[in-house]
């Protein structure tokens, strides 16, 4: 075949055969915006609003009937979409999906503000969702940067690490029997030397744990706990560094206060009353963990409907139950406990919509390094670094805050690979992540 023509022609007629159709994922404005600069849209003001078009949303809520009938009115009439469940939940409440663009959404939210039936509290709670008062307010001529939906509600994480990206949290088990390094920082010297090590890596927070909650394991006594984590506590208070305790007891929660941790970290999800009060009290951030039993019991199975969302559900109550006892929800970190309760298919499910979890309004942490759940994959129980280390950068993408890991130097490598494929400004020439 001969082709006859200017080079232009030629060059248009190949488009034919060289035409490639790429399709772009955009979960947050300047995932958006970035497309249309590379695309040399001029126009800045008007870049801003064709990325509030360009970037789609799901949510999930329960309303009541009457709502859900204007909610879908209202969402229809911008070009959204709205699916109400025929099944009634509780009484009058109905499940709703709600589809659309940010633009879809917040057009839908200001046509609300004059519906009745306490809509406009829906719309408000759907903008907090959302995030689109924030992405609005944060806008320049340029394109500020408007945050991920995933940060909804998180906005006073204030200088905490988990502030700005994803932070890493050290275990350091001070505990003989402990399922992946039970016996190694057993001594105190040990257990120092483990913690610089993490700090020089890059580590966030160290998480000081003194008795293990694997399969079987025995309760500690209070005295004995307080004896292993304590003088660990005070001995690596200086670095730079947050430190956490791995407790489920109050006293011991105090105890390591006192010795100088920052954060406490309870993986029964507050059941000590003497814990919420504690926290509530000493101002500090506490961890609320997802859990059926502490430690696990292997042989218990529990029905979830959907894993995700009952997880979210019972994680709501309890966070509510730590409001109610003065813990401001600034102060409150969430985590689905994975590992606790679930399948092993089940926790990948919840470590793959991690995202999810900003419903609560609170910062996310996945707990999920070198556990059982990665034989599903065909990976050792127990030691499964190559893993782990996808779970994180998993985790990472989808917006967890924090990470909990044993192996800092390579989870830190994953976390910093994650947020550079969604951000690559955030990091230094050198390679090393900003401050």
């Amino acid at each position: 075949m001969l082709v006859v023509g200017s080079l232009y022609v030629v060059a248009e007629a190949r488009t034919t055969w060289t035409r490639a159709v790429v399709p772009k994922a955009h979960r947050t404005l300047d995932d958006a915006r970035r497309t249309l600069e590379r695309a040399n849209v001029a126009d800045a003001a008007d870049r801003s609003e064709r990325a509030k078009r360009a970037v789609n949303r799901t949510v999930h809520t329960r309303v009541q009937r009457r709502q859900a009938r204007i909610l879908r009115e209202e969402l229809l009439s911008v070009g959204g979409d709205c699916a109400v469940s025929g099944h009634e939940f509780g009484g009058e409440l109905v499940d709703v999906v709600l589809t659309g663009t940010l633009d879809q959404f917040e057009r839908l939210t200001a046509g609300l503000e004059a519906r009745p039936y306490a809509l406009a509290g829906v719309a408000e709670e759907i903008r907090e969702t959302l995030d689109i008062g924030a992405a609005d307010a944060g806008e320049d001529d340029e394109g500020g940067d408007a945050g991920d939906a995933s940060d909804a509600g998180r906005d006073e994480a204030g200088d905490y690490p988990w502030g700005d990206g994803t932070a890493v949290m050290g275990i350091l088990n001070v505990t003989p029997n402990s399922f992946h390094d039970g016996g190694e920082f057993y001594d105190i010297d040990d257990a120092v030397e483990q913690a610089r090590a993490m700090v020089d890596a890059g580590v966030d927070i160290i998480d000081v744990g003194g008795e293990s909650t694997r399969p079987g394991a025995a309760e500690v006594p209070v005295a004995e706990e307080i004896r292993r984590v304590a003088p660990v506590i005070e001995a690596i208070a200086d670095l730079d560094v947050l430190v956490s305790v791995d407790t489920r007891k109050a006293a011991v929660g105090e105890a390591a206060l006192d010795a100088g941790a920052d954060i406490l970290n309870d993986v029964t999800g507050l059941e000590d009353p003497g814990m919420r009060f504690l926290a509530a009290e000493r101002d500090a951030p506490v961890i609320v963990m997802h859990s059926i039993d502490a430690p696990v019991d292997p042989s218990r199975e529990v029905d979830y409907d959907d894993v995700v969302e009952d997880v979210i559900d019972e994680l709501t109550e309890l966070v509510l139950l730590a409001e109610k006892a003065g813990i401001p929800r600034r102060n409150l970190i969430v985590d689905p406990g994975l590992g606790f309760g679930k399948s092993k298919a089940e926790n990948f499910e919840l470590l793959g919509r991690t995202d999810e979890f900003a419903a609560l309004g609170c910062p996310i942490l996945v707990g999920h390094s070198h556990k059982s759940m990665f034989s599903l994959v065909g990976e050792e129980p127990g030691d499964n670094l190559a893993a782990t280390v996808a779970g994180t950068a998993i985790a990472a993408d989808r917006g967890a805050d924090i990470v909990r890991v044993h192996d800092v130097p390579e989870n830190v490598a994953a976390v910093n690979v994650a947020l550079a494929s969604r951000d690559p400004t955030r990091f230094e020439a050198d390679g090393e992540r900003e401050d």
